[in-house]
């Protein structure tokens, strides 16, 4: 049985570790308050900004993850030589923090900033978290497709 291989270009398996990644930052928000964390929430926050719905906030975070996955491995993976993933991947989820802060800064002079809840310090520390994990999903799975094909195998 020839299986047919849709895993060999490197936008979609990028495209996949987005939304991976995204899913896996997404969980990790989710738990985060049952660990003492304050409440996080990009798309509410996002949708709240510019005054759309929450389903817009949505798919705005994942399109984010989406464009991040694809400058991990198109632009910061064949830069950086770090031979750990999981490093090079952390390095990659702290370097999109800051990103991420930036832009949300130049978004507030632009649409009013919905109030965070809950102390602006661990709420910084969360979102750091978040994106570092969501660095070192891309970079294994971008960076090892063992693990991409793995993951989309179907049993047959």
């Amino acid at each position: 049985m020839s299986q047919i291989k849709i895993m060999d270009s490197r936008s979609v398996k990028s495209i996949i570790a987005g939304v991976v990644g995204t899913l896996v930052m997404t969980a990790v928000m989710v738990v985060a308050p049952m660990m003492g964390m304050p409440k996080m929430s990009p798309p509410a926050m996002l949708s709240g900004m510019m005054g759309m719905p929450i389903i817009v906030g949505w798919m705005m975070h994942f399109m984010i993850g989406i464009a991040f996955a694809l400058a991990y491995a198109f632009v910061f993976a064949p830069i950086v030589k770090i031979g750990s993933l999981a490093l090079k991947g952390a390095i990659y989820g702290v370097a999109a923090f800051i990103f991420a802060q930036i832009m949300m800064a130049v978004m507030g002079t632009m649409f009013p900033m919905p109030m965070m809840e809950g102390s602006m310090m661990m709420i910084a520390v969360g979102s750091l978290m978040g994106h570092v994990i969501f660095g070192v999903v891309v970079a294994l799975l971008v960076g090892k497709p063992q693990l991409m094909d793995d993951l989309v195998k179907s049993e047959n």
